[in-house]
């Protein structure tokens, strides 16, 4: 006679229902949940990490807190040249990584303050999947969800074999879980044990010698940043010049500055292999076709970031990302499932706060007010944080040639040293380039890299929303001395 065996059945959870579920406290996912929550929609917030997203907490807060320690070395080393004597300075980076926390524990305490205020709002601390056709499980026991040690995943975890804590549906879910850096499939990779863009910002002194394995936007700032606090760097960049998006006499410009900076930079550069001996990373690399190694003590991955869609689960729920990992969305922010939208840097595209926060926006507008607010031709402004800055909107000039022919562009151009607030500062570094339509004389796009350029760019931005003529600025009354007043020389300055 057989024995039957009873397994004990899985305890049954209720599904809370809400009206709206954001997955990820980003800089479009806080205020969004907040709008919801203060229109009456019953709102649930899921957040496994820190409140306020990769801005907050590993982005643009902690990065430009240490840029501005960076530059006050540098200046102190260039005290001289001001006529002011000055011991040459020391920097420390455990008082640097002290500043930076302090900083970016105010924003993140801020924003968690304004979340609990806000009425018909819950914050739920876990981790999130899909477990059906617009059901969310969380799983709120993880030791990586504790706000004081959370941090991006690496990787995608295991999926939970038990049950979740909770489980959650709404009519409306957001998804802005963002993106995470990216590990380029290099051998032996883990076992040199890399640094990326948020555990750097985490030693306690600076590396005798850091290879920066990218030259876009991440590497170039932090490889500045740890030249200025007295590491020796070195850039292996896979293509033929540094921020390959950009004309190419504007990204030769900036490796001009990093260079006179005792910046090395390899380009045409890709690691074959990375080890690690002690306190020393060996890089196996090809250079421009040739067999090098670069020997040095950290190694920095600054090649780019993937989607985090990969920890969600989407396919529970009928969802499927692109080949690249990203949440494919229409121009609403809408997913290809009615009533899921996907938010900030998990769809692809630009990966800004700026762009986050305007999709906060427009989603905002669509599911409270009703208007067809969309994506379609936004302006994609942004800023390149090395001295001096970058800063980029509109069309490059190759962009503008090919989309409507070389006779109908003429393009600005002009040295940063022709700024006389530039001379008066020591700050001359640098190039100023406008991109115009012929005909109509309006501004197609700008690349400025000079101090303020971020600053610069957005004057620039503005006069190509409201559609402003070149000869309207370039005749227009700017103080003096100022930075702006650039513009009135700029567009005296033209190529033909």
């Amino acid at each position: 006679m057989g024995v039957t065996i009873r397994l004990p059945r899985r305890p049954t959870i209720e599904t809370e229902r809400f009206d709206a579920i954001v997955v990820g406290a980003g800089q479009g996912g806080v205020p969004l949940a907040q709008a919801l929550a203060g229109a009456g929609r019953r709102t649930a917030l899921i957040e496994c990490a820190h409140v306020g997203g990769t801005c907050i907490n590993y982005g643009c807060t902690p990065t430009k807190t240490m840029v501005a320690s960076a530059r006050v070395a540098h200046l102190a080393r260039r005290a001289q040249a001001y006529g002011i004597d000055v011991a040459p300075p020391v920097v420390d980076l455990r008082r640097v990584r002290a500043r930076k926390r302090e900083i970016v524990e105010s924003f993140r305490q801020g924003s968690e303050k304004r979340l609990a205020q806000t009425d018909g709002l819950e914050l739920i601390r876990g981790t999130a999947r899909f477990v059906g056709p617009k059901r969310i499980g969380v799983f709120t026991q993880h030791a990586s969800c504790t706000p004081s040690t959370a941090r991006p995943p690496a990787a995608a975890a295991p999926r939970e074999e038990r049950a979740p804590d909770r489980q959650l549906t709404a009519e409306r879910i957001i998804l802005d879980v963002g993106a995470r850096p990216a590990r380029p499939p290099i051998p032996n990779l883990e076992a040199a044990r890399p640094l990326d863009s948020t555990s750097i910002m985490e030693l306690a002194e600076p590396p005798a010698h850091l290879i920066v394995l990218g030259g876009g936007y991440v590497g170039l700032e932090f490889a500045q940043m740890f030249r200025r606090f007295g590491s020796r760097v070195t850039i292996l960049q896979k293509r033929g010049r540094l921020l390959p998006r950009e004309d190419a006499d504007i990204s030769d410009a900036l490796a001009e500055i990093l260079r006179e900076e005792e910046i090395d930079i390899l380009l045409e550069a890709e690691a074959r292999a990375v080890t690690r001996a002690g306190d020393r990373v060996v890089v196996e690399a090809a250079v421009a076709g040739a067999a090098r190694t670069i020997e040095g003590s950290e190694l920095l991955l600054a090649a780019g970031r993937r989607s985090n869609a990969d920890l969600l689960d989407l396919a529970a729920t009928g969802l499927e990302a692109d080949a690249r990992g990203w949440i494919p969305v229409d121009e609403h922010l809408e997913t290809g499932v009615p009533g899921i939208y996907a938010i900030g840097d998990v769809k692809g595209g630009p990966a800004f706060t700026h762009i986050s926060y305007d999709d906060f926006r427009i989603l905002c507008t669509r599911l409270l007010d009703g208007d067809a607010a969309s994506t379609r031709g936004r302006a994609v402004p942004y800023v390149l944080y090395t001295d001096p800055e970058l800063g980029r909107i509109g069309l490059t000039e190759a962009q503008a040639r090919e989309r409507f022919g070389s006779r109908a562009v003429r393009v600005a151009q002009m040295p940063a040293a022709r700024i006389a607030r530039s001379i008066e500062s020591d700050e001359t570094r640098g190039l100023l380039k406008v991109v115009v339509d012929r005909e109509r004389e309006e501004i197609l796009g700008a690349a400025i890299l000079a101090p303020r350029g971020g600053e610069l760019m957005s004057l620039l931005q503005i006069a190509m929303q409201a559609r402003l003529s070149v000869p309207a600025l370039r005749d227009a009354t700017l103080a003096h001395p100022t930075f702006a007043e650039a513009l009135n020389t700029l567009f005296q300055s033209w190529e033909d």
